[in-house]
């Protein structure tokens, strides 16, 4: 028996709680799952788990062994990485987690150069605005927005982003330039809305103490930052939108910041990776790659308050 196999595949099914999900997570059949469980503990002569139908839970003897193999199973891949960083070769898959707009518009135009960097390494980008447990489907690294609801993620803040309105240079040279938020005819500003509605969110402005709400009321409104930005780009109208998902598109001249002396609300995005498990090298390499190829100017400070709640949203 290889005991270190045992104890990975013994952890893998404490943390997702499931045989099943277990086997997923590591993409080996679910039957190896349960004999190598059930031969780690012949080896032991312990039962390690209580299990029925519905639950499953450590038995006091597993829940020491859990802890232990824990602590070793870090141990072991600390001292890899440590041996794989002196050869200055970063290897292996990195799993990586997004919701999907800031995956397409921001992670995935970074890949290329990332990966031309460390020519022996594998990403893959999985883009859900409905993120699995981060243990249970084995990802190294996922974008969260907002705060951070389990206990179990070690969570950095990544960028701080704003709303800003913005539009084609061509709508702006028919319509002309609007010098106050109040300006804009909100038949012509598209909207945005949240998965559980079909009204669209209000704009909001301030500055030196005033302030400004704007409700869109033109012909299209979608649920998709992508599409928004798509109609937008065709011309169609104006519209509200975090800066990191256009910021590239500013820079290039596809579309212009309207008003750039006007505050708004922001949101803040997060890496955050498993508390349980050591960081490996090629995690830490994307967060430090991805950090540096964002806006510094705009990324919140190190001591940001992280919401920390039960259970993951």
């Amino acid at each position: 028996m290889d005991k270190l196999w045992a104890m990975q595949v013994f952890t893998r099914v404490v943390e997702c709680q499931s045989f099943n999900r277990a086997a997923e997570s590591l993409d080996i059949a679910n039957a190896t799952v349960t004999a190598s469980v059930r031969n780690l503990e012949s080896y032991l002569g312990v039962s390690l788990l209580s299990r029925n139908t519905r639950t499953l839970r450590l038995t006091d003897a597993g829940a020491r062994y859990f802890r232990h193999c824990t602590e070793l199973l870090r141990q072991v891949e600390q001292a890899e990485s440590e041996i794989t960083e002196q050869t200055g070769s970063i290897q292996g898959q990195l799993r990586i987690e997004s919701p999907a707009a800031f995956g397409k518009d921001v992670i995935a135009p970074l890949l290329a150069e990332f990966c031309s960097q460390h020519p022996e390494l594998q990403v893959a980008l999985r883009l859900t605005d409905h993120p699995e447990g981060l243990i249970e489907s084995g990802t190294d690294m996922a974008i969260c927005i907002d705060s951070v609801s389990d206990a179990d993620l070690v969570a950095r803040p990544l960028y701080q982003a704003h709303y800003i309105a913005c539009t084609t240079p061509a709508l702006l040279e028919q319509l002309g330039q609007p010098q106050h938020p109040a300006e804009l005819d909100p038949a012509r500003c598209l909207g945005l809305f949240r998965q559980s509605s079909f009204t669209a969110t209000a704009w909001q402005f301030q500055k030196a103490g005033e302030q400004h709400e704007l409700q869109p009321a033109g012909k299209l409104n979608f649920n998709s930052t992508d599409a928004l930005i798509d109609a937008a780009l065709a011309d169609q109208g104006f519209i509200y939108v975090l800066d990191v998902f256009v910021n590239r598109l500013i820079a290039q001249g596809k579309l212009v910041e309207l008003f750039p002396d006007w505050e708004t609300f922001g949101r803040t995005f997060f890496t955050v990776t498993p508390k349980s498990r050591f960081v490996a090298p090629r995690t830490r390499s994307f967060i430090e790659f991805l950090m540096a190829s964002l806006d510094t100017q705009r990324r919140p400070p190190v001591n940001v308050q992280v919401e920390l709640q039960h259970g993951r949203t």
